[in-house]
Order: structure tokens, then sequence, then C-alpha cells
């Protein structure tokens, strides 16, 4: 990569409609990631989680956990900081299109009957930001100014 390619990933529209965005996903995917890593906040962690992705044909199921625990968590801290943000957006639409297609898609719409339609709302989020980037108050900024 060249530092021009570099300093793109890292520079963004500077408003600051992309803040809530990133703080309210990034709590949201930080939290789910953790269910699945850590088994925090109800979650059954690694194990459980990995014997449940292996039961809908993701497997191997412990590896399918730590990826898409892994990008949740590690993504939704980024996006709360606004480092990386693009990337983290980008890792985590694609775990939203496999969570969306290979667990809630045949349940419809609703979130009422396990549907799709907050899987859909949250990869609307990341696509959005891969677009927009960190905004006006992302740790991107800092990094972009450093690029010369």
């Amino acid at each position: 990569m060249n530092t021009a390619t570099i300093k793109n990933l890292f520079t963004s529209q500077q408003n600051i409609s992309t803040l809530p965005l990133r703080l309210i996903a990034g709590v949201i995917f930080a939290a789910h990631g953790a269910q699945k890593l850590f088994a925090w906040f109800g979650g059954y962690g690694l194990d459980g989680t990995g014997q449940w992705m292996e039961s809908i044909g993701l497997a191997p199921g412990y590896l399918m956990a730590l990826m898409a625990g892994s990008a949740e968590f590690f993504g939704g801290l980024l996006l709360i900081v606004g480092l990386l943000t693009r990337p983290a957006a980008l890792a985590l639409a694609f775990t939203m299109v496999v969570a969306i297609f290979s667990v809630h898609i045949q349940n419809g719409l609703f979130m009422s009957n396990n549907g799709y339609e907050f899987g859909l709302s949250l990869l609307a989020i990341s696509v959005a930001l891969v677009f927009q980037g960190g905004g006006r108050f992302a740790l991107d900024n800092l990094v972009a100014s450093r690029i010369k």
C-alpha cells in the first residue's frame, strides 16, 4: 500500500453524524462479541456459541464463533473510538450478511420472529461507516494528520 492509499483509509468526511452511529453500533457489536467470546451478558462463550454455529452448518463452529465474536467485539471497540473505522465497519458488515443469511432470513423481517430487521439495521450502519469513515471525532483523523 502506498501512502496516499493509507491516508485515504483514515480520512473521512468531517461531520458529526457518524458519532452516534459509531458509538451506538460499537456498543451493540462489542456487547454481542463479548457474549460469544467471554460468555458475558448472558452469552454462551466460545464453546457454546461454537456448538450452536456448528449445529446450523457454520463449521468448524469454534473457529466461526471466534471469528464472529472477534469481529463484533474488537470491531465494536474500534468503532467506539473511531480507529480503523472503515476496515472495522467492513468486517462488521460482512459479519451481518452472514448472520442475516445463515440465521434470520428464513424467519422474515421482524425481530419478534427472530427475523433479520436488527441485523439489517446494523448492516446499514456498517455500510454507511464504510463510505463515510469515522467523522469529526474519530481517532482516524489523528492518524491521517500524521501521514505525510
